[in-house]
């Protein structure tokens, strides 16, 4: 019996030690698990979580301008409008909030990715800020010329939109390079509610800058004699009370192309101090880089103002030859393809020359983490898409055409060049900002402190020595110390300096080839940076012959060629844009 109740006393002890383990870990698991919902999960998961928001809303708004573009009576400009007035002002406060947390702790010192922007760019982006705010002045003087008919929505609009690129501006401009490390889950949601309130608005001006080249086309085809062509009516039902009326609207869709790269820019920037966020920066390339040199600039702003100047012309004598007779419209078209042709083969042959030039000193690619360039390759890559579909779609439509204008076959080699040229731009641009830079140790050298003349090339010949040797102390009968590596002329401490015989000519070779490459490869940067400027501002003024060449639309149909346009055209502006920014950040790193 004694030892039954041993045993049994034992079992009971090994229960409540069984029980007592198995508490412990569940106390554990809830422990971590707690952890984890309220701590790592938010943090792992907030940039898919903020991602998914801000995806949302791009496609309610898109879907109200789908709406609104098939000119549905349920659903208004109006409509679309308050709804982006209402991410303007959340944005708004958001921005607010962000600046008044951060003034209130300026005392800490806050971390910035030098990287994530530059002082150019900002600049740039400010004048597109105040030919966006001209803009809207436009805006607001045409509802008071037409206040008798239009909604209060469309006052209130500019207003606030006027409100929110001022702000927007100052926020770029002492804040895009902050890297955020408190409240980083809710700083997510209000950085890429940012993000993709910009690319609503970027839709927006796209969609009316359609709508606009599309009306116009249709009045062309219709002066020519082509009927059954849907007319959209955008006037308002009333009459201008005032004699600026149609300044301001044709002033409009001249300055729809800046405000439309205002936005798109701002959303990428954005988007860099969104990846930005919880980031550990390398503080050993999270470095200013050192003032680019600009010798031996001749040759590349020389051409690239030669092809800005002719870009110029051509458009002047496409927008005033195009609505007139059938032949002179042929003349015209044949004219832009034969500029585009001239104008991509001397892009080409620059990418190419400065690619041989890379092949020629092969260096190690740079390796190190950075958002800001990892996002231009993929936006350079991305944004090519809509190039090369308008392209592909053109050899196509020259392929199957039955029709045979005197443009047809520079069509085709304008569309081939065309698809060519991203491929080479593309390459040179990524493989010079991935390229590592060959004053990567000068600059590190420079940023130190320059270095005694005592440790010079020719310092190897001397024996090695760990730390510093006073020789004369070493050697008190002689008095003269002799500097071997010391290359002037005269005497030291009254002794006569001993002369090496170092070949000069290895010294000017290491100075002067780098030299003249890097010259060579800033004029190509120089000439590709005017070229892209250019080729944007043909299409973003009116000037597209894939809509009047008739090629295409005979292929594809109106509608379907109409649809392909009005998605590739943007993106094809954005990428010459975009290659603009990418090309000056090539500039001041070769």
């Amino acid at each position: 019996m004694a030892e039954h109740g041993g045993l049994h006393s034992m079992c009971l002890n090994k229960v409540d030690c069984h029980s007592s383990s198995s508490s412990e870990q569940e106390s554990e698991i809830f422990t971590k698990l707690k952890v984890s919902l309220t701590e790592d999960y938010p943090q792992k998961n907030a940039e898919i979580l903020s991602g998914q928001y801000g995806t949302n809303l791009l496609l309610i708004g898109v879907s109200l301008m789908l709406v609104i573009g098939n000119n549905g009576a349920s659903v208004k400009e109006e409509h679309l409008l308050s709804f982006i007035t209402t991410l303007i002002i959340v944005q708004l406060l958001w921005m607010m909030w962000y600046i008044v947390r951060r003034g209130m702790q300026s005392n800490l010192q806050a971390e910035k990715d030098v990287h994530a922007t530059t002082s150019w760019i900002k600049g740039g982006l400010t004048l597109l800020a105040l030919l966006s705010l001209i803009m809207d002045v436009f805006n607001i003087g045409y509802f008071v010329g037409y206040r008798s008919c239009l909604s209060a929505v469309l006052v209130v609009y500019p207003i606030i939109h006027a409100t929110h690129t001022i702000a927007q501006v100052h926020f770029l401009w002492f804040h895009i390079k902050d890297v955020i490390k408190s409240f980083e889950t809710f700083e997510r949601f209000g950085v890429i509610h940012a993000v993709f309130t910009n690319l609503l608005l970027w839709c927006s001006g796209v969609m009316s800058e359609a709508n606009h080249l599309l009306n116009h086309h249709n009045t062309r085809l219709t002066a020519l004699g082509f009927e059954n062509l849907t007319m959209v009516d955008m006037e308002p039902h009333c009459n201008c009370t005032i004699s600026a009326c149609s300044v301001f609207v044709n002033g409009l869709y001249y300055l729809y192309p800046f405000n439309i790269e205002y936005h798109i820019f701002v959303s990428v920037m954005l988007f860099v101090m969104w990846k930005n966020i919880g980031r550990t920066l390398d503080l050993q390339h999270n470095r200013k880089r050192l003032a680019t040199k600009t010798q031996g600039l001749v040759v590349g702003p020389i051409l690239g103002l030669a092809a800005l100047a002719s870009t110029i012309g051509v458009l002047v004598v496409y927008i005033i030859h195009v609505e007139e007779s059938l032949d002179i419209r042929e003349s015209t078209i044949a004219i832009f393809y034969y500029y585009g042709i001239v104008m991509l083969v001397l892009m080409c042959s620059a990418g190419v020359t400065g690619l041989l030039i890379y092949r020629a000193d092969p260096m190690p690619m740079d390796t190190t983490k950075n958002p800001s360039r990892k996002l231009d390759t993929e936006l350079l890559f991305g944004s090519s898409v809509g190039s090369w579909f308008i392209s592909w779609c053109s050899v196509v439509a020259v392929s199957a055409s039955r029709s045979s204008p005197s443009y047809r076959w520079t069509n085709l080699i304008y569309s081939l060049l065309s698809i060519l040229e991203k491929y080479i731009q593309n390459l040179f641009i990524i493989e010079s900002l991935y390229r590592q830079r060959e004053d990567g140790e000068r600059e590190d050298a420079e940023v130190a402190g320059p270095a005694p003349e005592i440790f010079s090339v020719t310092s190897s010949l001397s024996p090695p020595y760990n730390g510093i040797i006073n020789q004369a102390y070493e050697n008190p009968d002689n008095g003269c110390v002799t500097l071997e590596n010391v290359q002037e002329s005269g005497q030291v401490n009254g002794c006569p300096q001993k002369h090496l015989e170092v070949p000069r000519q290895v010294e000017n070779n290491v100075e002067v080839t780098p030299s003249k490459k890097s010259q060579i490869l800033k004029n190509i940067a120089v000439f590709l940076f005017m070229c892209n400027i250019s080729l944007w501002i043909l299409p973003a003024f009116g000037c597209r012959p894939q809509y009047d060449n008739g090629l295409e639309e005979e292929t594809f149909g109106f509608t379907t060629w109409t649809t392909v346009l009005n998605f590739a055209m943007p993106i094809t502006l954005f990428y010459r844009m975009h290659s603009v920014a990418c090309l000056f950040e090539v500039f001041q790193r070769v």
